[in-house]
């Protein structure tokens, strides 16, 4: 039996099989019951590697043994395969999820932090800026530096932005709310949207002509998207810097777009600069 070797390729990918399972099932699925010989001589593994490859993919609930002499195979149904890898990969997820939310509760953890604390103790505050490359990476980022913000947290963001993530945004703000942190949003969206969105977040949402994307915390934290909106995880791009004397400028511009009616063509010239600057 000939396969196709791309065949191989991508069914090998997908069900996570290595190279010999995937030959034996494809040969196995083309026969529909076979013996082990006749397996060996269809797919093309070595006959005393193909018993073991059988009994592999007997556990893994792709073939079937038949019962009688000579031992026989059959192959599974490929749909039941499907819903079978589905559901073990959902039990695995859950088991890991729980596995890593109790992580925190653990010694191992608690040593982690005073690891952590100790190596972030001797370095200067300058140092401590890194380079965001990918929307999940900046949104870890986002999500951790407002969960311990301790008095503000101001962000410049967008409709888009804000509904496209609202399940993590509507957590955030209602944590910081508990806390009664002082959060302003400020979206370049219409002065509707922005009302609509302040009862669905419970935050004071403004809208201004802000051409930028960023966050400050506590006038001591910023983090700067250095690129619009974009549908593609890789291309955004972003820096986190750890600077009082950078976040507290930026707010205090913040605060000034916050409290006026129009925005400083200055202020947005600076803003458009520091994203600039960092690409």
């Amino acid at each position: 039996m000939q396969m196709k070797i791309e065949l191989v390729k991508k069914i090998r990918a997908d069900f996570d099989l290595n190279i010999y399972e995937t030959k034996v099932w494809l040969a196995l699925l083309s026969k529909g019951i076979s013996s082990a010989g006749e397996i060996a001589e269809m797919s093309g593994v070595p006959r005393s590697r193909t018993y073991d490859v059988l009994e592999s993919l007997e556990k893994r609930g792709f073939a079937i043994e038949k019962l009688g002499k000579p031992i026989k195979y059959l192959a599974v149904k490929p749909a039941v395969v499907i819903e079978k890898l589905k559901n073990n990969t959902i039990t695995r997820a859950e088991e890991k999820v729980k596995t890593l939310a109790n992580l925190k509760d653990t010694k191992e953890y608690e040593e982690l932090q005073e690891l952590h604390k100790s190596g972030i103790i001797p370095i200067k505050h300058q140092d401590l800026s890194t380079s965001l490359k990918g929307k999940s990476n900046f949104y870890a980022q986002l999500r951790d530096t407002i969960e311990n913000a301790e008095k503000s947290a101001y962000i410049v963001s967008s409709e888009y932005e804000l509904t496209n993530k609202e399940k993590m945004f509507a957590d955030l703000f209602s944590k910081l709310n508990k806390r009664k942190i002082d959060v302003k949003v400020i979206i370049h969206d219409s002065q509707e949207i922005a009302e609509k969105l302040t009862k669905k977040f419970k935050v004071p949402i403004k809208s201004k002509n802000i051409n930028a994307r960023f966050l400050i915390v506590d006038r001591a934290e910023l983090l700067f998207i250095v690129n619009p909106n974009n549908k593609y995880e890789d291309f955004d791009h972003g820096i986190w810097i750890n600077s009082s004397y950078l976040a507290n400028s930026i707010a205090y511009m913040f605060e000034l777009v916050w409290g006026s009616d129009y925005v400083p063509a200055k202020i947005n010239s600076k803003l458009k600069e520091l994203g600039r600057g960092r690409e």
